[in-house]
This record gives structure tokens, sequence and C-alpha cells, in this order.
């Protein structure tokens, strides 16, 4: 079977608020490292959850990312550490855009969703 990718709903709580978010789950190196490149279009309550096997201490870059995108960076708990906006990189030497601390997962979705959604650092990610 073919290195597919999977597919969960999750919830974001904001205060009161619940947003559902259906994601692509990168698990594995090689999706981690495809991410949403190539990707033309990325639906209005989609995502992409990048689960790292223990915390790291790194960026994210853009390169042959077709769509802006908004991340988050989450600890063990679920909690949002950090929301940074990304734009596209068709060149050979893309930016970084790095959190500056660790985390274990990463939540991209479509540039100015958090905000749509009045999602903030500090808000929780159910991840189960």
């Amino acid at each position: 079977m073919k290195n597919r990718i999977k597919r969960k709903m999750i919830k974001i709580l904001s205060g009161n608020r619940e947003t559902i978010l259906s994601v692509q789950v990168a698990d594995t190196q090689r999706k981690r490292e495809k991410g949403l490149m190539f990707v033309r279009k990325l639906p209005e309550n989609e995502g992409m959850l990048f689960v790292f096997l223990e915390k790291i201490y790194d960026g994210f870059w853009m390169k042959n990312t077709l769509i802006p995108l908004s991340i988050a960076f989450l600890d063990s708990d679920g909690e949002i550490l950090k929301i940074l906006d990304m734009e596209p990189c068709k060149e050979e030497d893309c930016p970084t855009y790095d959190p500056e601390l660790s985390y274990l997962y990463a939540l991209e979705v479509n540039l100015g969703w958090f905000q749509k959604n009045q999602v903030k650092e500090g808000d929780y990610v159910m991840l189960d």
C-alpha cells in the first residue's frame, strides 16, 4: 500500500468556543518534508498537522509551497505556543520561520485562518 496520508478531525478550544478543523497528518519524516508543497488550494477549514517523535527546536520553510500559510506551534498538551504567518517561496534560498522555542506539533492552515477564527496563542488543540 502506498504511503497514504491520514486525515483526522481536531478541535481547537478558545475559551468557550470550539472550532473543528480537518487535517492531514504528517507523522513520518517523508510526509513532514513534503508538507503542503505544490498544493494549489487548501479548503477553508482544512490544514496539516505535523507530528514529531520528540520535541524539536527548529523552523519551517516554504520552499515549493504555492499558497500563503499560518502555522501554530504546539506543546505536548496541544497548547498553542506561537503563531507565525508564512509566505510562499519559489526561490532556491527560502527564509526559515522559526518560533524560537521547542514544540512537538505544528499546525498549518490558510494564511489568516487563526485570526479569522479568533484562535490565539494560549488556546488548545485537542489532538485525540
